[in-house]
C-alpha cells in the first residue's frame, strides 16, 4: 500500500467531520474512509485493509469496545493500531479497552493537537509514518509525543494487563464518580446541574432548557472562553442512582447572560451530537424529571 489509509467510526456526523479536517489539514496525502458504527465499520474491514482505525466507543448496533474485540480476533486485523475516540476516560473503561487490545485513547473533546499527536504516536509505532511525510512534503512533523494516557491511567502498568474476552454489551451509561463536580456558585435563576468538558478544561454548569437536541446551559465566566464550534462533552447526573450520561456536542452560540459587556455568567447554546438510542432514552427521562421537579425548562 503506497499512501496511508484510515478509518474514522463515529455515529455523530460532526465529530467524523472534525476528525477528517484535522487529519487532511495536517496530513494532506492521507485516505480517509467513515463509517457510521462498528456493525457499518466491520462490513468495510472485510473488504478494505487500512493502517490505522480510530473509533469512538458509544455507538449503537455495535459499539466501539465490540468491533476492537472483533478486529483482534481477525487474523490480518490484529495489529492494525485501534484508538478509541470517547469521553469515557474512568480507569475501569481504561482497563477494559487494554484487555481487549486497544492501542491508545483520544478523549472527548479533544484538540487538532491532541489528535495529530496521537495519530502521528500510532503510525510511527507501526511503520507507517514516514509514508504520511513523504506523502506531504514541507509539513512540519513534530517528533516529540504526549504521554502514553494508557500509562497514565493505569499507574504505568498497561503492560501487565492480560487479554480478556469483552462483555457481550458496553452500556453507554457509568456510574458517576465519587466527587461529581458541581458550580462554584449558584449560577442566576436555575438549579438543574451538570459539568460541560471542553479542550481548554472543565466549566461547571447550569442547565436552563434541554430537549432532544440541544442544551441551554449557563456557565461562569473564565479567562479562556468558549468557542462557537467547539467540540465538548456534557456529563449530565440524574437523580440519586447517580446514573451518569456523557453527551458529545458542539457550541452552536456563545452570549453574555446579562446585558453588560463585563457580564458574569455567559448563556451556552450546547447542540448534541450523538445518535445512540440509549442516551436518547436516557435524555427524554431526564427532561421528564426536571420538568416535574422544575429544574429546567423542556425544550431548548
Amino acid at each position: 500500500m503506497s499512501k496511508v489509509s484510515v478509518l474514522v467510526v463515529d455515529d455523530a456526523p460532526f465529530i467524523r467531520d472534525l476528525v477528517k479536517k484535522g487529519l487532511r489539514n495536517h496530513f494532506p496525502g492521507i485516505q480517509i474512509e467513515e463509517s457510521v458504527n462498528g456493525r457499518k465499520a466491520q462490513q468495510l474491514l472485510a473488504r478494505q485493509s487500512f493502517d490505522l482505525i480510530l473509533c469512538d466507543w458509544e455507538m449503537p448496533e455495535l459499539s466501539g469496545l465490540e468491533l476492537l474485540s472483533w478486529c483482534r480476533e481477525q487474523d490480518n486485523l490484529k495489529s492494525v493500531p485501534f484508538i478509541m475516540v470517547t469521553s469515557r476516560g474512568d480507569k475501569d473503561n481504561v482497563v477494559q479497552a487494554i484487555q481487549a487490545g486497544v492501542s491508545d485513547f483520544i478523549g472527548k473533546p479533544f484538540s487538532n493537537e491532541q489528535l495529530i499527536t496521537k495519530v502521528k504516536k500510532a503510525l510511527s509505532r507501526a511503520g507507517r509514518l514516514e509514508v504520511l511525510v513523504a506523502s506531504a512534503p514541507g509539513k512540519p512533523m513534530n517528533s516529540a509525543f504526549a504521554n502514553d494516557s494508557l500509562s497514565a491511567l493505569t499507574g504505568g502498568r498497561a503492560d501487565v494487563v492480560k487479554p480478556i474476552a469483552p462483555p457481550a454489551s458496553v452500556r453507554p451509561l457509568a456510574a458517576a464518580p465519587a466527587t461529581s463536580a458541581k458550580p462554584a456558585a449558584p449560577a442566576p435563576g436555575g438549579r438543574g446541574q451538570g459539568q460541560l468538558r471542553l479542550p481548554g478544561g472543565n466549566l461547571a454548569c447550569v442547565i436552563k432548557a434541554l430537549s432532544l437536541k440541544e442544551a441551554l446551559l449557563v456557565v461562569k465566566r473564565v479567562e479562556l472562553l468558549p468557542q462557537v464550534l467547539e467540540s465538548a462533552v456534557l456529563d449530565l447526573e440524574q437523580g440519586e442512582g447517580g446514573e451518569v450520561a456523557r453527551l458529545n456536542g458542539y457550541l452552536h452560540a456563545v452570549a453574555a447572560f446579562e446585558p453588560k459587556p463585563d457580564s458574569e455568567w455567559l448563556q451556552l447554546n450546547f447542540r448534541f451530537v450523538d445518535r445512540d438510542p440509549q442516551k436518547l432514552d436516557y435524555l427524554s427521562r431526564l427532561i421528564a424529571r426536571g420538568s416535574v421537579q422544575k429544574h429546567f425548562v423542556p425544550g431548548a
